[in-house]
């Protein structure tokens, strides 16, 4: 696509790259009678920081049950199961929801993130809560070499589009794959890469695999453990398989959408965004946070504190985290992700749900609307195309500043527009969601030696986030941390001490 044919469409760039604005708690002086002055808006006072300037810490001025930091999935899906104590919500953002976030164009709704659930757990959670979810039945197809293929590890793997002797690949790792006993070599599989599995297979098996990797957990085929590939290609390929992923129009963002709205009429008071959080200490019976809303700098204290926020913000704002929980902390590696929504005032496509395109800019891309394309009287008048974008890790600063966001939005556009004849289509506005960390990268041993250690509490302080629970970054993974952290925050609430896993007391030792 020409650059004259670009200009006359409309680009929409948003989300932010920085994670929030950690403190380091040396710049901080001794409490003192009189609160200093702060002048508002979020980044100055970042910049203050960065430049050595010494705020004073105020001490608390309200108590609370509990306190939660991060209003995304995990930190929201907390507050629900916790709601029935005083508890306080902070979100740095303007809106709750982290990556699973919804938006949207004239009334039609588009994901920004998280795009499905995968847990039946999720699924009786968003009944509970009165949102019931849509079956997305229709395992995933590939779009390669100018053709679409339904169904690409099962029927479809008969009928990709490469030369004889890639296809009998294919289908050579597939049986190879389906012969695992994953139960029995989990853990060997979770400590070795993917590309182990990969050897001696041509270059386009990996291609398809770093695609899916890197959009479904963080890592390409070096940086991933074998067992994310075996166990999703079983899910996949498996004779008695089953698509048991649910979702809404607009992805896991209604779900956290319309958690905000069950818990906004009576709680709203208690939920606080644009609350940069500058410190979590721990007293003699009770957890101080300090937090920055607006031009006010503020502590409050809390029996218990659940920080459900990524690893590499929580041990940077956490003050006394053990020496091996912080080691455990600073492995963690998180990549930058755009998502970049096409939007058609006509009907492009909407043969499949979670469309794979490897060797493109991006990765796959989902047809916004899909669970509710067959529902009667169903006539949207725009067809959103949802672009998944990962990015590699030194290529966070192309989403800082707005033309080069704009530029990763049009190398986007500009490959979809090659996938098929078809879609040499202009949109009438293409829309870029870029968030700098938003998920961790699933490495081989992560989740067998580093997540239970990051999980551990710490007395008072509760780790919930996706990347506390594993294997993969997701908002599936991250309601599963809040059903945890909620029955040890319970534990410690009753006046008993919350027992150590054995698998983190070992890692430990």
């Amino acid at each position: 696509m020409g650059s004259n044919r670009r200009d006359f469409i409309k680009f929409v760039v948003a989300g932010a790259v920085a994670s929030g604005c950690p403190v380091d708690m040396a710049l901080f002086a001794t409490p003192a009678d009189t609160a200093p002055t702060i002048e508002g808006e979020e980044n100055k006072i970042c910049h203050q920081i960065r430049d050595g300037k010494v705020f004073t810490r105020p001490p608390a001025s309200a108590k609370h049950d509990i306190v939660i930091v991060g209003g995304g999935m995990s930190g929201l899906a907390a507050a629900y199961l916790l709601r029935k104590h005083d508890f306080l919500l902070l979100e740095k953002e303007p809106h709750f929801g982290g990556n699973a976030y919804l938006m949207e164009f004239q009334g039609q709704a588009y994901a920004t993130g998280s795009a499905f659930a995968d847990n039946q757990s999720v699924v009786d959670f968003a009944n509970e809560i009165g949102l019931n979810p849509f079956p997305v039945d229709n395992f995933d197809p590939t779009i390669v070499n100018g053709e679409f293929i339904a169904d690409t590890w099962g029927d479809g793997v008969d009928k990709l589009p490469y030369s004889p002797s890639v296809r009998e690949a294919f289908k050579k790792f597939r049986k190879e794959l389906l012969a695992i006993d994953y139960e029995k070599r989990e853990t060997e599989l979770y400590s070795v890469p993917a590309t182990e599995l990969m050897k001696g297979y041509p270059p386009e098996l990996q291609l398809w695999w770093d695609g899916f990797g890197a959009s479904s957990w963080g890592s390409r085929s070096e940086d991933s453990p074998a067992a994310a590939v075996v166990s999703q290609l079983q899910w996949a390929a498996a004779p008695n398989r089953k698509d048991d992923r649910y979702t809404w129009p607009g992805g896991l963002g209604a779900l956290s959408k319309h958690l905000a709205e069950v818990l906004t009429p009576k709680y709203a008071d208690r939920m606080l965004t644009d609350a940069t959080i500058v410190a979590v200490s721990t007293e003699k019976e009770e957890v101080n946070v300090t937090y920055l809303q607006g031009a006010d700098l503020k502590t409050v204290a809390a029996k218990a504190v659940i920080m459900a926020t990524p690893k590499f913000i929580t041990r940077r704002i956490v003050e006394g985290i053990p020496d091996k929980q912080d080691e455990a902390m600073q492995q963690m590696r998180y990549i930058p992700y755009a998502l970049v929504n096409l939007i058609f005032d006509k009907d492009i496509y909407r043969k499949g749900f979670d469309n794979w395109c490897p060797g493109n800019s991006f990765t796959d891309f989902i047809v916004a609307d899909w669970v509710i394309r067959n529902q009667p009287g169903f006539h949207p008048k725009y067809n959103i195309l949802s672009c998944y974008t990962p990015l590699h890790e030194e290529d966070r600063r192309l989403l800082l500043t707005e033309p080069t966001a704009r530029r990763v939005a049009g190398k986007v556009l500009q490959d979809f527009q090659k996938l098929l004849p078809t879609f040499d289509v202009d949109p009438i506005e293409v829309h870029l969601y870029r968030r700098g960390h938003p998920m961790y990268m699933t490495m081989p041993g992560v989740f067998t030696k580093v997540q239970p250690l990051l999980r551990e509490p710490m007395d008072r302080i509760f780790f919930a986030n996706t990347d506390s629970e594993g294997p993969i970054s997701s908002t599936t993974q991250a309601i599963i941390a809040a059903k945890r952290v909620a029955k040890e925050v319970e534990h410690r609430l009753a006046g008993k001490p919350v027992p150590s896993r054995p698998e983190a007391v070992a890692l430990a030792g």
